[in-house]
């Protein structure tokens, strides 16, 4: 987390654009895509900013709660038409709806510890906490408040990093490197005790991030170079990052991965396929800072990254072959977590 809280009021309140990369068309005046990109500010007075698709701040919203997050993903996550965002200072998670161009504050779940990480299941919201992971059941939009299952993690000494949903389980990263899964009952509900992943290479060095589709989920191992295909609990494959060091955060699109590489200031783009993780561009896109978190929907891709004085939102739209073109850059006070909104439920 970068201090940067006292800029927060005036950051708010005016957003200051960055000029596109060279060869980039300048953005148009109306956005071309429905689609909304979210972060939060993670100040001391927590607030959701939400952007259009060109990088145009249109509204800014408090949670109601207090940031503080950092070295995590998923702190912002996005199904259908809710966002949750998680307030790590006040150990409580904001869930807001999507009513065409504008969120309101839908409602406030305190949490068993202080929330790093969310996730949507199908009829179920789970959310990390710094030693705990538990469940939330959903009535349509409605989250209840209260859990209706809470699971100690492994190490449990802060170091979450994500949580990610897969058929039957959850899957944890703890930088301590540990990975591992939660079991989760036939209504969703998580149960029993957490499990360590199988296989992990010999050489674990701080997972970070990780992604779900399906059966699968692909998991960095930062500091060590590598991204890991697990899957039943089991790791399969392991890719190395090649030139591009750190990979922390994923997303998919498509046959697509994208990691960001968190040193070298970059997007690497791998083709995923079976038990298959090949890089197909070291450097798909490069950033303004470390990035902290990755996320994509509707044919957009948008990134958070951040050096020593400021924080970047980068959005960029995604083509059929994969290839990134940056829409705008914006720079802001600090953020945690970014979501895509689609205008579809």
């Amino acid at each position: 987390m970068i201090p940067c809280q006292a800029r927060l009021r005036k950051i708010c309140s005016v957003a200051v654009f960055l000029s596109f990369m060279a060869g980039t068309a300048a953005a148009a005046a109306a956005p071309d895509s429905t689609a909304l990109v979210v972060t939060a500010s993670n100040a001391a007075a927590n607030q959701l900013l939400v952007f259009d698709s060109q990088g145009n701040l249109i509204q800014t919203i408090p949670t109601q709660g207090q940031g503080g997050a950092g070295g995590n993903a998923g702190g912002i996550e996005a199904k259908g038409k809710l966002v949750a965002v998680v307030n790590f200072g006040s150990k409580s998670v904001s869930v807001f709806q999507r009513d065409d161009n504008a969120f309101h504050l839908k409602q406030v779940i305190p949490t068993a510890s202080s929330p790093l990480s969310v996730a949507f299941g199908t009829d179920h919201f789970y959310i990390l906490g710094t030693a705990t992971v538990e469940s939330h059941r959903m009535f349509g939009s409605t989250i209840s408040s209260g859990a209706d299952g809470v699971v100690a993690l492994l190490k449990g000494d802060g170091s979450s990093a994500q949580v990610g949903v897969l058929p039957g389980q959850l899957i944890i990263t703890e930088k301590s490197n540990v990975v591992e899964t939660v079991n989760l009952l036939s209504d969703g509900a998580v149960s029993g005790v957490a499990t360590s992943v199988m296989n992990i290479p010999g050489n674990v060095n701080t997972p970070f991030g990780l992604i779900t589709r399906d059966n699968d989920a692909y998991v960095t191992i930062a500091h060590a170079d590598e991204i890991s295909l697990v899957r039943n609990g089991d790791v399969l494959t392991t890719t190395s990052s090649g030139t591009q060091h750190s990979p922390c955060w994923l997303t998919l699109v498509g046959p697509f991965l994208y990691s960001s590489n968190s040193p070298s200031l970059s997007i690497s783009r791998f083709a995923v396929y079976g038990q298959k993780i090949v890089q197909d561009a070291a450097i798909a896109a490069q950033l303004n800072g470390a990035p902290t978190d990755i996320a994509s929907a509707d044919k957009l891709l948008a990134v958070i990254d951040s050096n020593n004085q400021t924080s970047h939102l980068s959005i960029f739209s995604v083509d059929e072959d994969g290839n990134l073109t940056l829409r705008s850059a914006v720079v802001l006070a600090s953020a945690n977590g970014v979501a895509v909104v689609s205008d579809e439920e």
